[in-house]
């Protein structure tokens, strides 16, 4: 089947009706607490890194109470770093000894994550990096991003990287034929001359689509966060993925195809500025940064996955927890103004907030506080046939008020009795007012 843009809509239709999604980053790096790029930042060797492998113990993992609170924030589907570039496998390879079950862990704990997903009902995730810093058929000296890079001692090395290709396939297809229906494969990421067909990636998406027909894939195959591949454009390759995926920014317009029409794209995003576990970096962004985010993101047309680093003993830390349960105490009030939502064209981007929408019914986001009534721009109050806040059901009126008399043809909203007055918003960080129409 040829990879278009209304197939790539048909296979992501349940993926943009859930817009939001866990990601979780952890490994052998969780230990040191650095960040997943601990190796290549700090050009380890692989002896440098090796007492982290043999340390690996997370008595605490306990993946069914991962999936317990991203579902009670309101998320849909969840991201596990099967293998990040440090080359550590979560899974049970037989083509490595660089896997859990080689560490005191001793047992498949990807596995024990996609068990866990399914029985919270979620969507199944498996994150899988192109780059491997453990194989020694992986370039190293000329490389970008390798920690060996520069190194005298693999100036003149030859590898073979034919063989490390035939090693990356055999572990995509272990990926895509040992653990069920697979929802979303994140592959990470291409740079430089390692891109597309470097990857074998015609040949690798095919054997991915014959096991996984319907298992969304990102644009990463082509690309990385820098840029969005030939998705958006009129030559969409077989491997250019089914959504773009921008990462640490909201996208200005969403994103569009040459034609300008709406691709589907997902932000992913972190609490603070770590993927993976750093016990150091407290610059968490509030939870009022990240919900509102989150609306940014559907009325752009896009989703957001946001990310979790779990502690080396496999425990989401408190920081997370907090704001997973204000996620929680949000969205079990308003998820209806996400949840199968996308923006509207024909409405402007209100100076308040933002507009979502689904079908005959558009949520009218308030992040700031009014004073007196609020201008509902593009909504015509002749096609308004109920408002209400989201979070409870009571109702806003449309205002007749005189200091809105000279404003004709503009929609207004009022929250109080007294037309003029000033109203506390019920919900400072998003007060979602419904607005059902009539067409």
């Amino acid at each position: 089947m040829k990879h278009t843009l209304e197939t790539i809509n048909s296979r992501t239709q349940w993926f943009r009706e859930a817009r939001f999604g866990m990601f979780i980053h952890w490994g052998l790096y969780s230990i040191p607490g650095k960040g997943e790029w601990i190796r290549s930042h700090q050009k380890l060797s692989i002896e440098d890194y090796e007492p982290y492998f043999r340390a690996f113990d997370p008595k605490e993992y306990n993946p069914r109470e991962w999936a317990k609170q991203a579902k009670a924030a309101g998320m849909k589907y969840m991201v596990l770093t099967a293998k990040h570039h440090d080359g550590f496998c979560l899974f049970d390879s037989k083509f490595t000894d660089y896997k859990a079950t080689n560490t005191p862990a001793g047992r498949d704990l990807v596995k024990e994550f996609v068990d866990a997903v399914r029985a919270e009902g979620l969507k199944v995730g498996l994150y899988f990096s192109l780059i491997d810093w453990y194989h020694p058929d992986f370039p190293k000296y000329a490389d970008l991003n390798h920690p060996m890079r520069g190194n005298e001692a693999y100036r003149d090395e030859k590898i073979n990287f034919d063989r490390y290709l035939e090693y990356l396939h055999n572990q995509v297809k272990e990926i895509v034929t040992g653990y069920g229906q697979i929802d979303i494969l994140w592959f990470d990421y291409s740079y430089e001359d390692m891109v597309g067909e470097k990857w074998g990636a015609s040949k690798l998406i095919d054997m991915v689509r014959h096991y996984q027909p319907n298992v969304i894939v990102d644009n990463r195959l082509e690309t990385s966060g820098e840029g969005f591949g030939s998705i958006v454009t009129d030559e969409i390759t077989s491997y250019a993925g089914d959504f773009v995926s921008p990462e640490q920014i909201v996208p200005h317009e969403g994103i569009r195809n040459f034609k300008g029409e709406p691709v589907p794209w997902e932000l992913c995003l972190t609490m603070n500025n770590n993927w993976a576990y750093n016990p150091t970096d407290y610059l968490y962004k509030s939870s009022q940064t990240l919900i509102r985010k989150l609306v940014e993101c559907v009325s752009k047309n896009g989703n957001m996955i946001l990310n979790v680093g779990p502690d080396a003993l496999g425990r989401i830390n408190d920081p997370s927890k907090k704001i997973l349960d204000d996620f929680h105490q949000w969205m079990s009030r308003n998820g209806e103004a996400i949840y199968g939502c996308s923006g509207d064209e024909n409405l402007p981007k209100p100076d308040w907030g933002y507009y979502t929408r689904n079908g005959n019914t558009v949520y009218a986001h308030v992040f700031e506080q009014p004073i007196g009534p609020l201008a509902l721009l593009g909504i015509s109050k002749e096609n308004v046939k109920r408002m209400s806040f989201l979070h409870d059901g009571s109702e806003v009126k449309i205002s007749e008020s005189w200091t809105t008399n000279a404003y004709k043809g503009i929609c207004f909203a009022q929250f109080g009795e007294v037309p003029h007055f000033t109203y506390l918003l019920p919900d400072l960080i998003d007060s979602v007012i419904k607005i059902e129409l009539r067409e």
